[in-house]
């Protein structure tokens, strides 16, 4: 059985009246890859904080075990702007007498493509992530902690991460918006909501199907809590008969009913997007013409030419670096190219979303930001109060006169959003949106973009996202050469040229991606829907005649189908549940099997479904 690394026991943590933790349970056990999810404020990065020991709890008990070494890096990390990116890494041997570590320093050095001799200073983002997670790598820790760590990373620094946690033995809890990053390493989801920490097994993929189930359950049990309470309610109208029967207990019961569904806390509403359409563009919307461009000698864009019209969303990918922004504001005619020639479309109106949120007046309310000098926005046909607006964003009226700068990363990404949106436009240019949003909010930014009927420019390293949103995709391939293909990441993936030696770097990925760092492949699953497809596409060889047996046997599936989706449902809703993992780790495994035993008899019914429908529907037409 696994060592347990920390322990929390009722933790609770507060802000004002805004309850972070609310007698939370979480067990961390050795060797496990916990996703931790939950809207942004709900208090992820505290979390953190507090497993780490760097803020304690208002409540409740923390328990590590005995020498737990932690290495945690941080949304935006602290470095040492005055050390080169070798001593950042080295740190201090002669204090910790760590002889090894300038050998693993070197080969993470190699490994992220940096410079040992680069000054921090001049660091990108990027870059400045990558040294803050080699620090990390390098200090062999028990339990790695990764707030956001997949932003500023480009596609190759994500692809590293990866292989690095699937192969590590330490545990890690991380903190990201990356879908498909969460569905390659996770071996747990936790999602913190409301308050409270609910566990599920599998990847985030497993947790979209399990909190399905779960909410559903809840959904349930909410329902028949309410109409006990409404029946109670009219038992205690009758008065007279209340009083003649002196049922105090009752009367004690309906009271406790009433304080519980107070303190029921509701789900959070979610953000309500909706953009200022400006008036249609013209067809065209810009034409690039042999256009070269480049800085210091070197050449970003070599010979492009391309045309993009009304309509089209288009992301832009490749390395950081590549040039993707200099691409950007040369399509929107801010850059004149070296060579080359650039038309523009008639009636252009630009939304701008930039990665640094650089748009943001600090000093500013969030009222002023939105709409300064008046008190109401026209979007669409409607017309919106400043304070109903910023509250479809989940802020509340209360803090429409805060400052920019007393908000999270989460905040100023939705405020930003917000400001855009506020203003008609036609043409939406979306640099690394997604950076610090919440799941759902990206989720429905998805949908937005994908009902928008102006044209699209997105600049992102969020693959799932990518796929969602775009239509066409122009590539970074090196060189200053850009390719355009139809389709988002993965028919990119799909179509791209093969890098020369990509088959080497392939076979030797995962032995030098976990260098410095203890590995195990032990940790890595087989995906999960592989049988699952398997089995659901397989077809007969040849369709009969269904007999009456068979007939009964048709009748009967939903039936055994609905029972085990309730044994499942019940048993997903046990997991649920925290403690469990602290208290009865061999039950969770139990649990699992019990599952995963679920899902097989169920896989086999829906494949005998098919069969025997297929059999029905032969009979009734020969």
């Amino acid at each position: 059985m696994a060592a347990t690394l920390v322990t929390l026991t009722d933790a609770q943590l507060a802000y004002g009246h805004h309850p972070l933790l609310d007698h939370a349970e979480l067990t961390i056990q050795a060797g496990e890859r916990i996703g931790l999810i939950g809207r942004n404020g709900a208090g992820k990065s505290s979390l953190l904080k507090i497993i780490d020991g760097r803020i304690q709890p208002d409540d409740g008990e923390v328990m590590r075990v005995g020498g737990l070494r932690v290495a945690t890096v941080e949304q935006e990390p602290e470095l040492d702007d005055n050390l080169t990116v070798h001593e950042a890494l080295c740190g201090d041997i002669h204090s910790s007498e760590d002889w090894q570590r300038p050998a693993r320093a070197n080969a993470l050095i190699e490994q992220l493509g940096l410079q040992a001799d680069a000054q921090i200073a001049g660091l990108s983002g990027g870059s400045r992530k990558r040294v803050a997670l080699a620090r990390a790598v390098a200090d062999e820790p028990d339990l790695l902690l990764l707030d956001e760590p997949t932003n500023h990373l480009d596609f190759d620094g994500i692809t590293w991460l990866e292989n690095l946690l699937l192969t590590a033995r330490c545990g890690v809890v991380l903190i990201t918006h990356d879908r498909r990053f969460l569905d390659a390493v996770a071996t747990r989801i936790v999602e913190l909501d409301r308050g409270k920490l609910f566990s599920f097994p599998g990847n985030f993929s497993a947790w979209q199907q399990r909190k399905v189930e779960w909410l559903e359950a809840e959904q349930q049990q909410n329902a028949r809590f309410d109409k006990l309470l409404a029946q109670e309610e009219v038992w205690i109208r009758k008065g007279i008969e209340a009083r003649r029967t002196r049922n105090e207990g009752r009367v004690r019961r309906l009271e406790q009913l009433r304080r519980d569904r107070a303190a029921r806390r509701e789900l959070q509403g979610n953000v309500r997007l909706a953009v200022a359409e400006g008036q249609r563009s013209g067809k065209l919307v810009a034409e690039l013409q042999g256009v070269t461009h480049g800085y210091g000698g070197r050449t970003l864009i070599r010979d492009f030419s391309t045309v993009i019209l009304r309509g089209d969303r288009i992301g832009l990918i490749g390395p950081n670096g590549a040039g993707k922004t200099t691409l950007l504001r040369i399509i929107l005619g801010q850059l004149q190219p070296d060579e080359g020639s650039v038309r523009l479309g008639t009636n252009l109106t630009v939304g701008y979303f930039d990665q640094m949120r650089a748009q943001l007046d600090e000093n500013a309310t969030l009222a002023d930001t939105i709409n300064p000098g008046s008190e109401w926005i026209e979007i669409g046909d409607q017309r919106k109060h400043v304070m109903s607006y910023l509250e479809d964003f989940l802020f509340p009226a209360a803090r429409a006169q805060s400052p920019v700068h007393s908000l999270s990363g989460g905040e100023r990404a939705r405020l930003a959003l917000a400001r855009m949106f506020a203003r008609p436009t036609n043409i939406l240019v979306l640099d690394e949106p997604t950076n610090d949003l919440d799941i759902e909010t990206l989720e429905l930014l998805e949908s937005l973009l994908q009902d928008y009927q102006g044209t699209v420019l997105l600049v992102s390293h969020d693959r799932a996202f990518l796929d969602n949103v775009v239509t066409q995709t122009i590539a970074a391939e090196g060189d200053g050469v850009w390719g355009e293909y139809v389709g988002g990441y993965d028919e990119w993936l799909a179509q791209r040229p093969q890098p020369e030696g990509a088959a080497d770097s392939a076979k030797g990925r995962g032995k030098g991606a976990a260098r410095g760092m203890d590995s195990d492949t032990s940790g890595k699953t087989p995906d999960a829907n592989t049988s699952s497809n398997a089995s659901r596409t397989a077809k007969p060889a040849k369709v009969g005649r269904i007999t009456s047996w068979e007939q009964r046997e048709l009748d009967g599936i939903p039936d055994a189908i609905a029972a085990l989706e309730t044994e499942q449902a019940n048993l997903t809703e046990r997991l649920a549940d925290g403690s469990l993992y602290r208290d009865a780790p061999d039950e969770v495994n139990a649990i699992n099997e019990q599952l995963a035993g679920i899902e097989s008899k169920l896989e086999a019914l829906f494949a005998r479904w098919e069969t025997l429908e297929e059999k029905k529907n032969a009979s009734s037409q020969a």
